[in-house]
């Protein structure tokens, strides 16, 4: 296998394993809200804040991941 397949390969792993954690937790998230909100209505707005909160957390994480799968790739 050459280097240049390697590095693809390294950057495409990173990118499918870092995105997993964060699309799983988004999931959770979002469900969870729809869920306590469906519940409880006049809570909608406690909830909302919160739970765009977190779901851009998770994403930071994914974020984190592409930066690493570019670095892989480029550098």
């Amino acid at each position: 296998m050459s280097p240049e397949a390697m590095t693809s390969l390294a950057a495409a792993l990173a990118i499918a394993v870092g995105g997993i954690g964060p699309a799983i937790g988004i999931g959770m998230i979002g469900s969870k809200a729809v869920e306590a909100i469906g519940r409880n209505p006049e809570a909608a707005g406690k909830v909302t804040g919160p739970m765009i909160l977190t779901a851009a957390f998770a994403e930071a994480v994914a974020i984190y991941a592409l930066v690493i799968a570019l670095i892989v790739k480029f550098v």
